[in-house]
Order: C-alpha cells, then structure tokens, then sequence
C-alpha cells in the first residue's frame, strides 16, 4: 500500500506535537541569555526579540545579558582614544569607562524599544514584555595583574538574586548591562561572559545560553561538538584557546556554570536564523551543549516515560512497522521497557518478555527516534536488553519483525521460524503479517 504523503498542516502537527514536552519542560524555568554587542549593531537582535518573545510566551524566565565591546572600541575610535587589553580583558581608564557607560546606556535603549515592539500581524503582536533594569550587580576592581593596572575594569562579587528573581515572578525580563556598582558608589566595566556566568549561577538558572559569531565549539578537524560533559569541555579549554574565537571566552565559563549549579551551557551562533529556537526545540540542537554529566542515560522504563515511549513507536504502528499494542496494557507493562534519556527527552526504547519455563525472552518494541538512528542507539538498548536476559538466566532471545530483520542479522540473529517461539508466544503468532522469527543464544 502506498503511504500517503503528508499534507503542510499535518507536518506542522507533527512538528508541534513533538515539541511539546519541550514546552512542558521550559516552564517556569529560567534562562540567562548572553549575547555580544555586535548583535545589536549588526540588526540581529530584531529577529532575537521575536524568539525572546515566544519564550516568555510560554513560561520561561528570562535574564538577558548584553556586551558593548564593539560600541565601547567605536566611541574610543570618536575621541582617538587607544584602547588597551590585558589577557583578553579592557584596561579601563577615565576615557574608557565614560565610552563603557554611554554604550552600556545607548544599548540598553535601543534593546528595551525593541523589546517593547506589538505590531499587528507581526511575530511581536500581543507581545507584552515589561524589561526590568537596575543595579543588580555589585562589583570590585580586578586591580593590578602582571604589573597592569586594570583601573576601572572590574570582576563581579555579588549578584542580587533575590531582586532578579522577584522581577521574574513578576513576568519581567531582566536586562543586565556589563556594568557593576561598588558599595563606595564607583562602577566598574566588566565582562559579558562573567556577568552572565555569575549571574546564572546566583539564580540557579537552568540554563545559560551565550550567542556567539561562531556556530559553537569544534573539533580538531573543524567538527561541531554537539554535546560535552564539563570533563569533556575541559579536555577542549586548552585546544580552544589556542585556536581563539568566541568559545575561547565562553567555554571556560560555561565550564564554571555548569561546575557551580547550573544545569545546561549552550554556546551557538548569533548569526544563523532562528538558532535559540533550533537549539532549544530540536533534538540535533545548533551549536554546543554543556552538560555536568553525560547527557544520555540507558535505565529502567517509568510511568511517566509513557508518554515518549508513544511518541516514538506510534508512526512505526501507523507504517506497520510494529504492531499496535494495546495501550492501557502497555501501561502496566512499563517494567518490561528500558529507555534511552536524552537531556529528560526518551530518544530510544525497547522492551524484554521473558518466558522463564522455556529459557526464552523476547526483544521486543525496539524504537529510536529519527534523530538519533545510526549513532548507537539501537545497539545500546540491544545489548542491555541482552545483559538483562542474562542475569534472569534465559537462554536464549528472539525477536519478530517485519522491516529490520538485516540490522538483527548483522548483530548475531539468526532466523528461523515460528515453531521455535515458546508455546505461550506461537499460539499468537499472527501468520498473516508473516513476521520474520529470529534467534540468538546467549
């Protein structure tokens, strides 16, 4: 039977369908945004604010962080003024704080009145973001490094996250310049990536997100990695910052983060469309995840997994790939089920039927979602359903199927037929579908 093609809309159902446990995720939960001034300068940010404005449509709270850096080198560029860095940092003198806190103020303008757009027939219609600013941040001078005295170039000492967290339980959005204030009344000019690191870890954000002009941390043959553990992400620090780029001021914060509370660093480009929502609300994601531990975990099916488990094996039913099961027994049968968990998302299941007075089992409800197939998904289910039939001390394990019979061969099954099910399994053995019978001893 040819399978019908999907219509625009169904595709759109689809696609909504599958992000809503994302959805269900992200509320509620707060994430500090980073990004350089140069997204601004640029025109970037306009289509930012529509993506900020979708995500605090939908519960989340959010702390955004801006750079100046470019804004701050063309005022110094206005008064001919020669700008001055130290390990990667601005001496800030006199001039250079005054360039720091008309940038800083000018931005800070220029973001809360796009943010405050509503535009019929735009992504901005309805949109009711209130931005909450303010001295949020208490600083302290770095001092003299190296023989350097940095002057008015400061570190952060102290977030105040209980103000920052009542504006967000108030629905606002905080707006965080790099600047910070000390109980002696100076300010001081300081570095994105810490404000926001620092900031992130005060509140115990969930995640922390900096947009960057490159596409996130890459390999040594120029590979995007995808997903890194902080002991993964250390293991790159020093290769980045021989390599310089955005990820060689990033990574090592986000490292911090993650190492201080937080639970998610994401380091991608502020230049590819749409890339926080990519990020966000798709699987692959578009640039790099930092994570405290690995981000995959092979365990034990629960209740409350069902849910995924059905958003990945009900399009192999509907292909008849598999066969439709019934679903309030599916639910009681959440024991037989293993899953693989990607970042609280089940990517991958599969079930295990022992017939413990034949010495057999079956390897059943193998699923992976598209994203993940050919990565080693289906293998690693396979060989812990395996480790699992060996400890109850079966046998042997077969499995039935209809469209994966090569991908079971290649990994040790053989076929043979339906008189070697277990008596209980071949007496509902459906003869008109014609499953393949593979086996394999164990």
């Amino acid at each position: 039977m040819r399978r019908q093609r999907l219509s625009p809309q169904d595709r759109f159902i689809d696609w909504f369908q599958s992000v809503a446990p994302y959805i269900h995720a992200f509320r509620g939960r707060t994430f500090v945004i980073a990004l350089g001034g140069e997204l601004v300068s640029d025109g970037r940010f306009f289509d930012l604010t529509h993506d900020l404005n979708l995500l605090a449509a939908l519960g989340v709270r959010l702390v955004l962080v801006h750079g100046a850096r470019p804004q701050i080198e063309a005022k110094l560029k206005e008064r001919r003024h020669r700008s001055h860095c130290h390990r990667g940092l601005r001496v800030t003198d006199d001039v250079a704080l005054a360039c720091a806190k008309e940038a800083s103020g000018r931005l800070r303008v220029e973001i809360e009145a796009l943010l405050s757009m509503g535009l019929p027939n735009s992504p901005m219609a309805g949109a009711d973001i209130r931005v909450a600013s303010g001295n949020f941040i208490t600083a302290k001078p770095i001092g003299v490094l190296d023989g350097v005295d940095f002057m008015y170039t400061g570190e952060v000492r102290k977030v105040d996250a209980a103000a920052i967290q009542n504006r967000l339980q108030d629905n606002e959005l905080v707006l965080l310049s790099p600047l910070g204030y000390s109980p002696t009344g100076e300010v001081f000019n300081l570095a994105l990536e810490d404000v926001a690191a620092s900031t992130a870890i005060a509140l115990r954000a969930d995640k922390l997100i900096f947009l960057m002009d490159t596409p996130g941390v890459t390999g040594s043959r120029g590979e995007l990695l995808r997903e890194l553990s902080v002991q993964q992400a250390q293991a790159q620090i020093a290769r980045v910052e021989a390599a310089g780029g955005d990820a060689q001021l990033y990574l090592p914060w986000a490292v911090r983060a993650c190492q201080q509370g937080v639970k998610r660093a994401h380091l991608i480009s502020g230049h590819i469309d749409d890339s926080l929502l990519l990020e966000l609300f798709t699987h692959k994601g578009v640039g790099t995840l930092i994570t405290p531990d690995p981000i995959e975990t092979l365990r034990p099916a629960r209740l409350d997994d069902i849910g995924g488990i059905l958003r990945l094996i009900e399009p192999l039913e509907a292909d008849g790939t598999l066969v439709k099961r019934n679903r309030s027994l599916l639910e009681r049968e959440m024991n037989r089920f293993f899953v693989l968990d990607h970042d609280g998302i089940v990517v991958a299941c599969a079930a295990l039927y022992p017939f413990p007075d034949e010495r057999a089992g079956e390897f059943a409800c193998l699923a992976v979602h598209p994203d993940f197939r050919n990565q080693g998904a289906g293998e690693r289910l396979m060989k812990e359903i395996e480790a699992r039939a060996r400890r109850i001390k079966l046998k042997r394990l077969f499995v039935l199927t209809t469209r994966a019979e090569h991908w079971f061969v290649e990994r040790g099954y053989t076929e043979t037929g339906p008189e070697v099910l277990p008596k209980q399994k071949r007496a509902l053995y459906n003869y008109r579908r014609r499953s393949v019978v593979l086996t394999k001893r164990l």
